[in-house]
């Protein structure tokens, strides 16, 4: 009788308790999550965990975010297959990846030069060839390939960048963490309206690392992400005695 791979079986058990059991419903996302080899996304030494309910160090003071978290921005983009997305804040590829199974088209924007790299040559070992990596600024978004259809940013900002709101076409929507006066970060979607207004939800609180960039925060910040990388190794090591 023919094995069932491990990592497939816990990518299932994934979705079914993390996702399913939160209330995503997006069949297409469901799908997507599911067909996603989330174990390639991060180093070797963290692979046991990378279906874990919760985030993951991939270095340069980033991460790759709680499955759960990934699954929701993308429903909340509202995609029924086929779209042009951008997403700001590329890190591992992961999400890229994701939103590549459901968009026909995906362009996804890096500041960091060594996860610019990274992703690039995961993407490209995987076969994601419709999704396209761009070193820069994300908050100034990408106006090459625009407009957008949904447009996702994986970093907080002080607020929705002008720049993307212009990339997105009418109808489109945007989802992105924002600094929040109650809960320090919420997720909000944003869809464009015809004219100046546009429609705003707050979806729910969350916690991300700093959108940096000309319309978002200034400079540099130290993350303890990294910190966080050789506890989890420790913990892994004490499990094994």
């Amino acid at each position: 009788m023919k094995s069932v791979n491990p990592c497939i079986a816990r990518r299932n058990d994934m979705v079914l308790e993390q996702i399913v059991a939160r209330g995503v419903r997006d069949i297409r996302v469901l799908e997507a999550m599911r067909k996603v080899a989330r174990e390639a996304f991060v180093s070797e030494d963290l692979r046991e965990f990378a279906y874990s309910d919760g985030p993951l160090p991939i270095g340069e003071g980033q991460t790759i975010s709680q499955p759960y978290i990934v699954a929701a921005m993308i429903e909340a983009l509202r995609l029924q297959g086929g779209e042009n997305v951008l997403e700001i804040g590329t890190g591992s590829g992961y999400a890229a990846a994701v939103l590549a199974h459901i968009a026909r088209e995906v362009h996804t924007i890096e500041r960091i030069p060594a996860l610019v790299k990274q992703a690039r040559a995961t993407l490209r070992r995987l076969g994601y060839h419709t999704v396209h990596v761009i070193e820069g600024d994300g908050t100034l978004g990408w106006a090459a390939t625009a407009p957008y259809d949904a447009i996702v940013a994986t970093a907080e900002g002080p607020r929705v960048p002008p720049s993307l709101r212009a990339q997105l076409k009418p109808g489109g929507r945007l989802v992105m963490p924002v600094a929040d006066s109650r809960f320090g970060q919420s997720l909000v979607r944003v869809t464009r309206g015809d004219d100046s207004e546009d429609k705003v939800e707050n979806l729910q609180p969350v916690h991300f690392v700093p959108l940096i960039g000309a319309e978002g925060w200034p400079g540099t910040e130290r993350s303890p992400i990294d910190d966080q990388h050789s506890e989890i190794l420790a913990r892994a090591a004490r499990r094994r005695r």
